[in-house]
């Protein structure tokens, strides 16, 4: 009875650290997808300026 008990706990622990792993790759995707974004703002930016300017 009472490793049944160790297993279901070890299974929800195990849980737990699979949802946490997956939240920290969804933060790192969605740095990276802002970093992306504001690159491209910044070259378009860039490009509308020197456009702008006859260069």
């Amino acid at each position: 009875m009472h490793l049944a008990f160790y297993l279901a706990d070890a299974a929800k622990e195990g849980k737990d650290v699979v949802l946490s792993m997956l939240v920290v790759g969804l933060v790192f995707l969605v740095v990276i997808g802002i970093g992306e974004l504001v690159d491209w703002r910044q070259r378009a930016r860039m490009h509308r300026r020197q456009r702008r300017i006859g260069i």
